[in-house]
């Protein structure tokens, strides 16, 4: 029997594995309706991805058709989809779009949807009652858990041998949306009780919610019901098959009131919480729209939370965030959102309107997809082929990774054994990828250097009276491991060491005289 799918550690990095092999899921996210049609797929999907050196696909998974009547299951619209990632060679990542997507229930199946009274909604302060079943619901959370152990058990029953999915999301972007927390009868009755004894060791507090959290109390409040919901819906799911999941979250941001991102969910401010109460989650993973990319992977990669991004802008830039996110952040994941638009005619592409990009901090560019597709498949390329010499220098100082943050940000100087080198960043360009990459160190004086958009110059460690030359400047590329030497540049390319905006990678030899 094959193993399944696991999360482990490896030079003491959380890593995903699948078949016993480490894996990078260089993925992509589907469009929210995509997979509601497997013909759809196969006409507008899987052929709009072949060309992006993909492994994986984050695809949707609805309750609302594979629970139509109560009790009564039907996983044929499952089946199909992973015989077609089957087909196209690819891994699956499933979100589960069970009681909450986008902070509200828009994927539970009609038969809850119509009975308000036993799957009743969160309301705001004035008792309106807002699209959202309250995580106090507990037939509710039942029954989504009911759902998601029999999504599991018809998993198992066909993939446990060729493991085809790979992680679960379970449901998307939690939380409350207009509201800070629960004001309904249940909500107000538990939010004036004393906080649980499990809280109260966890976070050295007590009293109710307000005393313990004072000004957070509304979210902590709801972060605590939606992190326990979320947590009896993936232990019964692992119970059938014990998948590696997580859950992802809309960011914390601008202007940072809980309600006006959604309250509760699974933003790093809460992640104590999230911890404390959903164990049986690996992660928790940022959902990315915001300018801000760079700050949000250094963020989500922090207290032991391993990086998983199952969603990301899909314009040019993305193709360095790739490369920064595994060879800075190690990243398990790495996903643009909407990735079948990418080969799409750009006049052809659904954007929200500018209003409501302006409203949710939303980089307009973040849409403009020119480009974007060869950027990123070179990026995946890369990593997919440069996977041995990652895992033997990542979390070693012989692997240092760089990327541009803002038009204030100039450059880096890296600090290796023997030399110094300094990155220099080019100025932003449009349809272009923003300068980044990674350098390794892989003897005293040699070194593979992978970037794009930049300059790159080598000195000696201050004190010294020499001078750094290069001794051999090739141009190539790995293939499963092994280095492909392209031309030798030592005529009068090594005057300057530059990456153009395709990202490549150079094995330079150094020496000081």
């Amino acid at each position: 029997m094959s193993t399944l799918p696991h999360i482990k550690r490896n030079n003491a990095i959380p890593t995903l594995y699948v078949h016993d092999e480490p894996f990078i899921a260089l993925a992509g996210e589907i469009r929210n309706s995509s997979a509601s049609s497997l013909e759809y797929m196969e006409k507008n999907v899987w052929p709009n991805i072949t060309t992006l050196n993909m492994n994986s696909v984050i695809v949707p998974v609805y309750w609302e058709l594979i629970e139509p009547e109560e009790n009564q299951f039907d996983f044929s619209l499952v089946e199909g989809l992973i015989n077609q990632a089957r087909e196209n060679n690819m891994h699956l990542i499933f979100l589960w779009f069970g009681l909450w997507k986008n902070s509200e229930s828009k994927y539970v199946p009609h038969w809850m949807k119509q009975d308000t009274k036993a799957y009743f909604r969160a309301c705001k302060a004035t008792g309106e009652a807002i699209n959202t079943i309250s995580p106090l619901c507990e037939a509710a959370v039942e029954k989504d858990a009911n759902a998601f152990y029999h999504l599991m058990n018809f998993i198992k029953s066909i993939d446990s041998e060729e493991n085809t999915v790979i992680v679960m999301q379970v449901e998307n972007e939690i939380g409350l949306l207009g509201t800070d927390r629960d004001y309904s009868v249940n909500g107000n009755e538990a939010f004036s009780q004393e906080i649980p004894g499990s809280v109260a060791k966890e976070f050295q507090v007590s009293g109710t919610w307000e005393e313990a959290f004072g000004y957070d109390a509304a979210e902590y409040f709801m972060a605590y019901y939606f992190a326990s919901a979320v947590e009896k819906i993936t232990q019964a799911g692992q119970n059938a098959y014990p998948l590696p999941c997580y859950a992802n979250a809309w960011l914390e941001q601008y202007p940072w009131r809980a309600g006006t991102y959604p309250s509760g969910g699974p933003v790093m401010k809460m992640q104590k919480m999230w911890n404390l109460m959903a164990p049986s989650l690996f992660c928790l993973a940022p959902d990315i729209s915001v300018p801000y990319v760079p700050d949000v992977l250094d963020q989500y990669y922090q207290n032991g939370n391993p990086l998983f991004i199952p969603e990301v802008r899909k314009d040019a830039v993305s193709a360095t965030y790739a490369l920064y996110a595994v060879g800075g952040c190690n990243a398990i994941c790495y996903s643009p959102f909407g990735i079948e638009e990418l080969l799409m005619n750009p006049e052809n592409i659904d954007k929200p309107p500018l209003e409501l990009m302006v409203a949710l901090n939303i980089d307009p560019s973040a849409f403009e997809i020119e480009g974007s597709a060869a950027y990123l498949a070179k990026s995946y390329s890369i990593i997919e082929n440069i996977k041995p010499l990652y895992f033997k220098y990542r979390n070693t100082s012989h692997l240092q990774s760089f990327v541009k943050r803002n038009e204030h940000d100039f450059g880096k100087l890296l600090h290796f054994d023997k030399y110094d080198i300094l990155v220099s960043y080019s100025p932003k360009a449009p349809y272009k990828p923003t300068s980044g990459g990674m350098i390794f160190e892989v003897a005293e004086n040699e070194f593979v250097v992978i970037g794009t958009m930049m300059k790159v110059q080598f000195f000696s460690k201050p004190g010294k009276n020499t001078h750094v030359d290069l001794l051999r400047f090739e141009e190539g590329e790995f293939v499963n491991g092994e280095w492909k030497a392209g031309r030798v540049l030592n005529g009068d390319e090594k005057m300057m060491i530059q990456f153009k905006d395709m990202p490549s990678t150079f094995k330079i030899q150094v020496y000081e005289y």
